[in-house]
């Protein structure tokens, strides 16, 4: 499959604005970045990575950090889907499972609720 960069990232922030406000409203210092590849050390048809310290490690000495990164990986996720509805639907399948690492959910209990 093949869509522009744009259009890539427009699927991405639909995503995003898929997330409930209340749970939106509660992620903190974090940032969502499309990126074509995977780093080299990751396999090659990763999806999504979130790269950070989730709420639920972080305590009253937190502060002064970068902002935590979400990465949504799009060749990999051109490679993966057949069409532009598997590929939204995948989208955002990625980005929740990303944004749930940020609030501490593991990938165990991702799988358990269908975004693994």
């Amino acid at each position: 499959m093949d869509m522009e960069r744009h259009a890539f990232e427009a699927l991405v922030d639909r995503a995003l604005d898929q997330i409930p406000d209340e749970l939106a409203s509660l992620v903190r210092n974090v940032v969502v970045l499309v990126e074509d590849e995977p780093p080299e050390d990751e396999p090659d048809d990763l999806l999504g990575l979130y790269d950070g310290v989730s709420l639920t490690e972080r305590n009253d000495m937190y502060g002064g950090v970068l902002p935590d990164r979400i990465f949504v990986f799009r060749n990999p996720l051109l490679d993966y889907c057949d069409d532009a509805a598997q590929l939204e639907e995948e989208v955002r399948i990625t980005v929740v499972h990303e944004v749930a690492h940020h609030f501490g959910i593991d990938d165990d209990r991702l799988h358990d609720l269908g975004y693994a």
